[in-house]
């Protein structure tokens, strides 16, 4: 497979990134979430092209918290034929990239409790289980909540 160009998120895939999005998350969104997360931090939103058509994005944030500076993943998904040639883990990187200079203190996500395949990305990636979010979503389901500390991860690369 040829490799994707990953890069900063661009209005122009607006729509593209809603109907992605949609086919795997199990929350609908209507358009206005995917604005309000694109327009105001656009700086931490990637997306993955091959031959110019869209095939992955990942959404976030970055705000203060209670004298922290959290990031958040609130969407990343990849077109279910890209999947397993590692667009996930360029996309999550390049995200997590973005808040680290920005300097995010912590990185957060939820994901079903019952999606072993998220589950498992996120924890290779570096994020830790951090609690369990009962009900979570509006189909009644758990979540778990995932925490990345950047600091962390810079004090095990170092020691390697």
């Amino acid at each position: 497979m040829p490799h994707p160009q990953i890069q900063p998120y661009s209005s122009e895939y607006l729509d593209d990134i809603c109907k992605l999005i949609e086919k795997d998350l199990s929350e609908p969104y209507s358009k206005y979430v995917y604005r309000y997360f694109l327009h105001q931090w656009p700086q931490y939103s990637y997306i993955a092209l091959l031959d110019g058509r869209l095939i992955g994005a990942i959404v976030s944030k970055q705000d203060a918290r209670k004298n922290r500076i959290r990031g958040y993943i609130a969407m990343l998904a990849v077109d279910k034929n890209y999947r397993g040639h590692g667009i996930a883990t360029q996309l999550a990187n390049a995200s997590i990239q973005a808040m680290r200079e920005n300097s995010a203190d912590e990185i957060v996500l939820e994901t079903e409790v019952d999606n072993e395949a998220a589950k498992s990305f996120y924890e290779h990636l570096g994020f830790s289980r951090y609690k369990r979010l009962y009900r979570y979503y509006l189909n009644g389901r758990d979540a778990f909540r995932y925490i990345f500390l950047p600091e962390k991860a810079l004090s095990i690369s170092a020691n390697k």
